[in-house]
């Protein structure tokens, strides 16, 4: 495997992960909308069980679905770094619900997450991807249903960095 594929890989897997971790602050944080939250914690989660698969399992034999994940290791990076900041900023001072909906939007528009749903959009183009595809299927957009819901319970969906 190509080394900076790899790295490629491991952030992935890291932001996934990381983008989960911050879902379950705001889960423990906003009752109201726990279950939405939840909701989002177990796919990420998901998502980076089958980053992680496809690493052990079809990488190997040169199989792995390298559409799948961003092409800039350093966006990768940058976005874990900042998702580690705002884990522990949120850990130690409070923020509110439209700020974490906010928050949680512009992750999920972040370069590694925007190229994972491109990926779910996209025509396949083998059985591998078919394979990929299934196993997300119930896995919609983020970022629509972060909007939507956010729309549904009057807040309002800001430009900019948190």
């Amino acid at each position: 495997m190509n080394k900076d594929f790899a790295a490629i890989i491991d952030e992935s897997i890291k932001l996934e992960l990381r983008a989960a971790d911050l879902y379950f602050l705001f889960h423990k944080l906003f009752l109201e909308d726990a279950n939405f939250w939840w909701k989002l914690v177990l796919e990420e989660k998901g998502h980076a069980a089958l980053i992680r698969s496809a690493k052990e399992t079809f990488e190997p034999i040169g199989k792995f679905p390298h559409d799948l994940l961003g092409p800039v290791l350093k966006e990768l990076i940058d976005t874990n770094s900042r998702l580690d900041s705002l884990i522990k900023k949120y850990k130690e001072t409070s923020l509110s619900r439209e700020e974490a909906f906010n928050i949680a939007f512009e992750i999920e528009n972040s370069a590694g997450e925007l190229h994972f749903q491109q990926f779910m959009d996209k025509k396949v183009d083998s059985k591998i991807d078919e394979l990929f595809k299934q196993l997300n299927r119930d896995d919609l957009d983020h970022a629509k249903r972060i909007s939507s819901y956010m729309a549904s319970h009057g807040f309002q969906l800001r430009s900019g960095k948190a």
